[in-house]
């Protein structure tokens, strides 16, 4: 955290209109908007370590190479100086990891004349997040660099994460990098991984190969332990940590092609013809439970933790835990005795948590649970198996209230509400035979078949909070928010447009907030400098979808309106 005397000093910062970030930072000044020539011979200047040596080299080369000019002119003066000659990082604790809660603050000062710029960061995941605001301070060709210019800058939130479902529809590593780097330039931290659901069991896991040999969509749709290794390296170089999802118990109907004893319901038809809704075996395509009541469970999740925890570095563990449907449990015959003497179906699953939380633990990690597992109203668990020190909630349902509901029992949380951070709705579903598509043309056409309608755009996802309606003590238990991808609609090639640049407006939420100093909300300044942001990804080779058509960059203020729609 910076110091708050450091920080009144640039409370002053001005609206930079000359010059577009993204992640705006939390104190910028640059009062005389000047620029610098860069020099041909600029060289960045970094003390050693594994991952921030390869950052340094990694943005020397963008910044010669980028070239990007600004879609509105720059409104700079060129100053008479010598030019840039160096950027020199100064990292005060080069030991800290990348985990959960690391500093990341920095501070980067260019100077109006001299040839030196300096960044200073606690630790180098910090200094990173300084080379990509130095990157965006670079245009042109000539390359210049803005001049006088002061940016104290850290996160409002440690946890600011994208989240990739690979196991409805498989990704290339190629792929996934590009999202990791992408990621890393708004500043996002965790990489969450959604691996393996019903569909498919993509992950290769020494100890259990035949979970990807028999569940996967084939050996082209696997990811090796070496592939692992390459993209959790990737992110250490980007400053993204990755953080796996092996949903269990449900979810899990790909498991069955190895293990069809300890899978329930497995490859049955998800809502049978003539049953209502809530005696659906699944809530889509793809049946399977593993069953708590079979001690062969309890033998394959262990060497899946211990295979995943080997593989995975990452202090976190999601373990899911959502959607248990009743239907698929109460199919199984020894669950159904297990009923019959007075068992219920919250005890199954507290069963399987005390069986499998406590090695997650023993394994050093801490481990989140979609909030599913303490609010389900049908099948859920006891707080007190849930210990609030190691135990993670992580909230997508009912908006602000399930978060509240969450921090309010004394949980940390993750936010992914599905009414703002789902990325995935508002493409209708992959159901065949839906009804819901079939409506008069007069009718209410509801949800139009997506049931998270609507589309989330970049305003709605820019002007939540996530911390809406919570005291602040609670408000302290909000560890960040992270926005969703999952793939029943969505494969490499639609990728990049499903995330940016919307999930670009959780990023600067998260990172730097939505408000002004002044407290007001400030979507309508960040218009123009997420445009700006846009261009600037897609020159980076990242397919980010348009916001706005060119004719309102080339005419400023000409797309706003002035009066409030109602």
């Amino acid at each position: 955290m910076a110091n708050p005397t450091v920080i009144l000093l640039f409370i002053f910062a001005v609206r930079c209109r000359g010059i577009s970030m993204w992640p705006q930072p939390r104190t910028m000044s640059w009062p005389v908007h000047s620029a610098t020539p860069l020099s041909p011979s600029f060289a960045i200047s970094s003390p050693y370590h594994r991952y921030l040596s390869v950052a340094a080299n990694r943005y020397l080369k963008l910044i010669k190479t980028e070239n990007y000019h600004p879609l509105v002119p720059q409104k700079v003066n060129l100053t008479n100086g010598p030019s840039l000659q160096t950027l020199i990082i100064t990292v005060n604790n080069l030991a800290a990891p990348l985990t959960h809660g690391v500093n990341e603050s920095y501070s980067l000062s260019i100077p109006m004349s001299g040839n030196r710029a300096t960044l200073i960061a606690e630790t180098a995941w910090g200094a990173m997040r300084g080379l990509e605001t130095f990157r965006q301070l670079v245009w042109g060709k000539p390359r210049r660099v803005a001049a006088g210019v002061e940016v104290v800058d850290w996160p409002i939130y440690a946890y600011r994460g994208v989240m990739l479902d690979t196991s409805r529809n498989y990704y290339d590593v190629k792929d996934i990098l590009r999202t990791i780097g992408a990621m890393s330039a708004n500043k996002f931290n965790v990489f969450h991984w959604h691996i393996t659901d019903a569909e498919s069991f993509p992950v290769v896991l020494p100890s259990e190969p035949d979970l990807a040999a028999k569940g996967s969509y084939g050996s082209e749709f696997q990811y090796s332990p070496a592939d692992i290794s390459r993209i959790i390296e990737y992110g250490l170089q980007h400053g993204v940590r990755v953080l796996p999802e092996i949903n269990a118990p449900a979810h899990t109907g790909s498991w069955a092609g190895a293990y069809p004893e300890i899978v329930t319901c497995s490859n049955m038809f998800w809502w049978p013809a003539g049953s209502n809704w809530a005696d659906r075996l699944a809530s889509q395509p793809g049946t399977g439970h593993l069953n708590p009541l079979n001690p062969k469970t309890y033998q394959v999740m262990k060497n899946v933790i211990d295979d995943v925890t080997e593989m995975f570095p990452d202090s976190f563990y999601h373990a899911g835990a959502d959607e248990i449907i009743p239907g698929c449990w109460k199919a199984d015959p020894l669950v159904q005795s297990y009923l019959a003497k007075n068992g219920t179906l919250s005890q199954l699953l507290e069963l399987f948590v005390k069986s499998t939380l406590p090695y997650i633990l023993s394994q050093n990690r801490t481990v989140v649970y979609w909030e599913d597992i303490l609010l389900d109203s049908n099948i859920k668990v006891r707080s007190s198996l849930l210990p609030t020190e190691h135990v993670i909630l992580h909230t997508w349902g009912n908006g602000p209230n399930n978060t509240k509901k969450v921090v309010s029992s004394g949980y940390r949380t993750i936010v992914s509400s599905s009414d703002f951070y789902f990325l995935d709705c508002g493409h209708g579903s992959f159901l065949g035979n839906n009804s819901q598509y079939d409506q008069p043309p007069f009718a209410d056409q509801g949800k139009g078949g997506s049931w998270c309608s609507p589309f989330k755009t970049w305003q709605m996802i820019y002007n939540y909070d996530i911390a809406y309606n919570l005291t602040e003590e609670e408000a302290k238990l909000v560890l960040g928010g992270e926005a969703v991808l999952w793939s029943e609609l969505a494969d490499p090639e639609v990728l990049d447009p499903r995330l940016w640049p919307r999930a670009s407006a959780l990023a600067e939420v998260l990172w730097s907030g939505n408000r002004d100093e002044m407290g007001k909300k400030r979507y309508a300044a960040a218009t123009d400098r997420l445009n700006e942001w846009r261009y600037r990804m897609v020159g980076r080779g990242v397919r980010a979808e348009p916001i706005q058509p060119r004719w309102c960059i080339n005419n400023p203020g000409m797309c706003n309106t002035v009066h409030p729609f109602t």
